[in-house]
C-alpha cells in the first residue's frame, strides 16, 4: 500500500529512511509550536495555550495534505518572518485588532487558492531560469546555515556602530554542545552512517541534557483549548486594509516559490527544470494559510527545515506523514518536545543548540547548488548573485527572490540580450518593481 502511495522503490528509499526523514525535519522545526504562541501572545494579545494549539494543527494539516496529495518531503508550518510582521508591524505597530489581522491572512490566504487555481504560480515556478533556481537554493543553504549559527550562540548581534554581527562567546557552554554536536553530526554523516543526522540529533541532546542546558520537565500534558483563537477572524474589517492583504500575498508567493525551489533541488525532484505535482504543492500551502487563520495562527506554508529530512535521505510524502504525526504528538508531548526543540534562555535572547547543528550541516549541503550557476555568463550569475546574498541579508526568502527576478530582466536587456528573458519574468519584474514601489509596508 504504501508503495502504491508514495512510489518508494522509483524514489530509491525506503519506509525507514522516510519516517527518519519525516522525524529530524519535525526536531529542525518543533521549535516553531514555542516560538509561535510567544510571539503572537507578547507582540498581538493572544491567548498563548490557543495559539500553540492551533499551530499544531495547522502544521500537522498542511504537512499532511502535501505529503498524501503532492508527494512530497516538505512540511509546513507558521512562517518565521511573516509571524513578527503579523504581531509587531500590523498588530503591535498599526494597532490593528488581532482578529482583523487574522481576517487578513484569510483574504492572503483566499488570494493565494486562486493563484494556485488558476496556475499563475505554477507558472512563475516553471518560469524560473535554471541559474536563479541555482542561486535560490544556495541563497536558502546560507540563509538556515545563518539561522543555525545564531541558534548555537555561534554568531551573535553586535552591539558595536557599524557592525551588525559578530563571534558569541565560544566558551559559552551553549556554544560548546553546538560545536560538539556539530561535530558528531558532520562526521556521521560524512562516514555515511544510515540514520547519521537523527544519531548526531540524538547525541546532541544527551550532551545539552549532560551540560544541564536542558532539564526534562514531563512527558505528558494536556493540549490547551482552542477556544479563544477558534473563528475569531474579523473578515469585515479585514477588507478595510486591502494593501496588508497584497503583501501578506506578495511576501507568501515569492516565500513559498524559493522554498519548493530550494528544497526541490536538494531533493533532485525537479525534471527539465520543472516540478511535477507543483499546483498540489502550491495547493497545500493554501490549506494551510486558511486553516491556519481559521483556527487562530499567521500564515503557514513550506518550511526550509525540510531541507533536513532530505538530508536524511527522505524523499516521498511518506516523510510528511512522519512529520504530521509529531506535530499531532506534540499537542499531548509538549514537555518532550519542549526538551528537543524548546530553546535555551541564555542573557535575555534565546538559543537552540541541539538543532543547530543540523541546520548548519544542511546549510553546507545545499551551498553545493552554486556550483549549477553559469558564473561565467554575467548576465547568469550577477541575478543569480542577487538572489544568493539577498536571501540571508534581508532574512528573507521572498525578498532575494523578487530582487534576483528584477536584476535578471535588467541585467539581460542591459546587455542586449533581452530576448532571452521569458515573458513571464518581465511582468514579473514590472509587478514587484510595481508592489514595492506602492506598498511601502513591502520594503519594511
Amino acid at each position: 500500500m504504501l508503495e502504491r502511495l508514495f512510489g518508494l522503490r522509483e524514489r530509491g528509499t525506503t519506509v525507514a529512511t522516510e519516517v527518519r526523514g519525516g522525524a529530524i525535519t519535525f526536531a529542525t522545526m518543533c521549535y516553531i509550536v514555542f516560538v509561535q504562541p510567544a510571539v503572537l501572545s507578547q507582540g498581538a494579545g493572544m491567548d498563548f495555550g490557543a495559539v500553540f494549539t492551533a499551530t499544531c494543527l495547522s502544521a500537522a494539516l498542511a504537512t499532511l495534505v502535501m505529503g498524501l496529495w503532492a508527494n512530497y518531503p516538505i512540511a509546513e508550518a507558521p512562517l518565521m518572518g511573516e509571524n513578527f510582521f503579523f504581531a509587531i508591524s500590523v498588530v503591535g505597530l498599526l494597532g490593528i485588532p488581532w482578529p482583523t489581522a487574522l481576517g487578513i491572512v484569510f483574504l492572503s490566504g483566499l488570494g493565494f487558492l486562486a493563484l494556485t487555481l488558476l496556475r499563475v504560480r505554477q507558472m512563475i515556478l516553471d518560469a524560473m531560469p535554471a541559474s536563479l533556481r541555482a542561486g535560490i537554493a544556495a541563497g536558502i543553504g546560507l540563509f538556515i546555515a545563518f539561522i543555525g549559527l545564531t541558534h548555537a550562540g555561534i554568531v551573535v548581534k553586535s552591539p558595536a556602530p557599524g557592525a551588525y554581527v559578530q563571534i558569541g562567546d565560544l566558551a559559552s557552554p551553549v556554544a560548546l554542545v553546538a560545536l560538539a554536536g556539530l561535530v558528531v553530526t558532520a562526521v556521521l554523516f560524512a562516514r555515511g552512517v544510515p540514520g547519521g543526522i537523527l544519531l548526531g540529533l540524538a547525541l546532541t541532546t544527551a550532551l545539552a541534557i549532560a551540560a544541564g542546558l536542558v532539564r526534562p520537565s514531563g512527558v505528558v500534558a494536556w493540549p490547551p483549548s482552542l477556544e479563544p483563537t477558534f473563528l475569531r477572524m474579523d473578515l469585515a474589517g479585514a477588507w478595510r486594509h486591502v494593501d496588508l492583504v497584497l503583501v501578506f500575498l506578495v511576501m507568501l508567493v515569492f516565500d513559498t516559490v524559493g522554498t519548493l525551489i530550494g528544497v526541490s533541488e536538494q531533493a533532485g525532484l525537479m525534471v527539465d527544470g520543472r516540478l511535477p505535482r507543483a499546483d498540489r504543492a502550491m495547493l497545500a500551502d493554501a490549506v494551510g494559510t486558511l486553516a491556519g487563520a481559521v483556527l487562530g495562527t499567521s500564515t503557514v506554508s513550506s518550511y526550509i527545515e525540510s531541507a533536513s529530512g532530505v538530508a536524511e535521505g527522505a524523499r516521498t510524502g511518506l516523510a510528511n506523514v512522519a512529520t504530521a504525526v509529531l506535530f499531532l504528538g506534540a499537542l499531548f508531548f509538549a514537555p518532550l518536545v519542549a526538551t528537543v526543540g524548546g530553546g535555551v534562555t541564555s542573557g535575555g535572547a534565546s538559543y537552540y543548540p541541539i538543532t543547530a547543528p543540523v541546520i548548519i550541516l544542511v546549510g553546507s549541503l545545499m551551498m553545493g547548488q552554486a556550483g549549477r550557476i553559469a558564473w561565467q555568463d554575467a548576465t547568469e550569475a550577477i541575478p543569480a548573485f542577487v538572489t544568493l546574498v539577498l536571501i540571508p541579508f534581508t532574512f528573507n526568502i521572498a525578498h532575494g527572490v523578487a530582487g534576483g527576478i528584477v536584476a535578471y530582466a535588467l541585467v539581460k536587456a542591459g546587455a542586449g540580450r533581452g530576448r532571452e528573458v521569458p515573458w513571464l519574468v518581465w511582468a514579473l519584474a514590472a509587478v514587484l518593481v510595481a508592489a514595492y514601489a506602492l506598498l511601502p509596508r513591502l520594503r519594511h
